[in-house]
């Protein structure tokens, strides 16, 4: 927005101009913690604090303007200053008056397991091609996915936005603020089932980003999503439309559309290589046909595999899990060949409604179908896995206790599995393993 002064970017805010500052912002933010010079500072209410009560603190920090309440502007210096009854839709429509400017093409990316890798993946293979952003981390709200809109800088070609779900209109409220161009669903998974009742509560949320979008790139095998598509909705089944057809690591081939695309890739987890079909349709949707290595990284405790001092490998896959995410590490952990045991350290998966404990006694049993020689059950709802695993099994209350039990049985040559929702807090287990 750097080419915007403080009168268009209220207009295109849809807020009053109070005082005006000189040139225009870089990007946005909401914590004046994180203010660098040429921010703007959006001012939102929340449950106990108003930030707007905070406006002059970011202008003393070096923000180039604020936007916040009308009862907040008063005497407010330095920099310039904008009023919405509303500064949460004001930032939202601000965004959507970026993305217009930029004139982007825009792949939203939403689903219960894998969105995260998805649009780093289409991002990576976007990048020799064309000038892309993405949205950082868990910029995937009705907060942050607008503020990662406006971080997109001025030549942007194509933005890549992760869209999250906890519940009915999320994701047709993000659509809304983005336009996307090309939607992504990577799955349709047992996620959220407490905000949206049931598997065909979820497909119906996630479908939602479908009616806002000419082309949508969905899974092969979710017929849930069936309903959701239209006559004259472009749509391009990875696994299908676009396969695998050779991986010799780190090369990969795939089939695409009738295109034959080979790849390197710096990873072996086969679950990563259906996040990179329904990545290789999307760039294809915007007319980029990717090609040679693919420079990705999908960030800390996704399946980070890390080399200790002692002989231990541990996969540090503790960001989050659901019984989708929980199999397709359990199958990647089978794939591995330690000179030991295959050790997984499986923790409660969340918010999955009254088939919770079901689905974790189903997880103990699929861990024993693929070989898991010792099973570390955290927390409550895991500790059912022992009606359905048979092997080695130790059971801890929390994740304090389970790093203690897990330092104490590993030795050299064993690999270890540490997967849980994030609540959990399991990356305790790694980091009490890595200090040996």
């Amino acid at each position: 927005m750097i080419s915007w002064d403080a009168a268009r970017v209220a207009e295109a805010a849809g807020a009053r101009l109070v005082a005006a500052g000189s040139g225009g912002p870089t990007r946005a933010v909401i914590d004046t913690r994180a203010i660098e010079p040429g921010d703007l500072f959006v001012g939102l209410r929340g449950e106990r604090v108003d930030g707007g009560r905070f406006g002059a603190d970011a202008l003393a920090a070096g923000a180039w303007g604020v936007l916040v309440a009308p009862e907040h502007t008063e005497g407010l210096t330095g920099g310039a200053v904008l009023a919405a009854d509303d500064p949460l839709l004001a930032l939202q429509t601000l965004a959507t008056a970026w993305r217009r400017e930029l004139d982007a093409a825009v792949i939203g990316v939403t689903g219960s397991v894998g969105k995260t890798s998805t649009k780093q993946l289409i991002a990576a293979l976007i990048a020799p091609h064309r000038r892309v952003a993405a949205n950082p981390a868990n910029f995937n709200t009705e907060i942050g996915l607008p503020l990662a809109v406006l971080a997109a800088p001025e030549g942007t070609e194509v933005l890549v936005l992760e869209m999250g779900m906890r519940g009915f209109g999320q994701i047709d409220e993000l659509a809304r603020i983005a336009e996307p161009d090309v939607g992504v669903i990577t799955n349709v998974g047992p996620v959220h089932i407490e905000l949206v009742g049931s598997l065909e509560g979820v497909a119906r949320a996630k479908a939602e980003l479908l009616a806002h979008v000419p082309v949508a790139v969905i899974p092969a095998d979710v017929p849930l999503l069936d309903p959701y598509l239209r006559e004259d909705l472009d749509v391009v089944h990875f696994g299908t439309d676009v396969f695998l057809d050779d991986f010799d690591p780190p090369r990969v081939k795939i089939v695409a559309r009738e295109r034959v695309i080979e790849l390197e890739v710096p990873f072996r987890a086969r679950h990563q290589l259906v996040n990179l079909l329904a990545a290789v349709a999307a760039a294809q949707a915007v007319g980029v046909e990717p090609e040679g290595r693919v420079d990705v990284e999908f960030g800390a405790l996704r399946g980070e595999h890390v080399e200790l001092a002692s002989g231990v490998v541990v996969i540090n896959d503790c960001y989050n899990a659901n019984p989708l995410s929980m199999r397709a590490a359990l199958d990647d952990l089978a794939t591995q060949a330690p000179t030991g045991r295959h050790v997984a350290v499986l923790g409660d998966m969340l918010e999955l409604g009254e088939g919770g404990v079901e689905a974790h006694r189903e997880i103990g049993a699929h861990a024993a179908s693929t070989g898991v020689d010792v099973l570390v059950a955290v927390g409550p709802l895991s500790a059912e896995m022992r009606s359905s695993f048979r092997g080695e099994l130790h059971l801890a209350a929390d994740a304090q206790e389970a790093a203690a039990v897990t330092a104490g049985l590993v030795r050299a040559g064993d690999i270890v599995l540490v997967k849980a929702s994030r609540g959990i807090g399991l990356e305790t287990v790694a980091e009490a393993l890595a200090r040996g």
